[in-house]
């Protein structure tokens, strides 16, 4: 799959909350940081768990199962116990709808 497609409507996703979507054959966690929105995969790089049901903070989300918190710009792990990155993908909001393109990522992570 590859440009910008539409993951879902910018009011489903909530301040404090990450929400899973699929994307083509991803399963993505799409958050938000004030007005910005943010793509993720929706899988903790320590233990396969949906990143999208942690919560949303300070620009990262957290593992609900073992506290791992990664950073939703970058998806670098910012506490243990995961140390691997999570694959990032671009945003676009437009006309109040999320789109995300899976077919690059920002950070060079292959999604799992």
């Amino acid at each position: 799959m590859s440009g910008f497609v539409r993951a879902c409507a910018l009011d489903e996703v909530k301040a404090d909350q990450g929400l899973a979507v699929d994307v083509g054959d991803l399963t993505l966690a799409v958050a938000r940081d004030g007005d910005d929105v943010y793509a993720v995969q929706d899988l903790c790089s320590h233990a396969a768990v949906a990143l999208s049901e942690g919560e949303v903070e300070d620009c990262q989300i957290e593992c609900w199962l073992h506290g791992s918190r990664f950073d939703l710009r970058t998806g670098k792990p910012t506490g243990f116990p995961a140390t691997e990155p999570v694959a990032t993908f671009p945003t676009e909001v437009r006309d109040g709808d999320v789109y995300v393109d899976t077919s690059t990522t920002l950070n060079g992570v292959r999604p799992s």
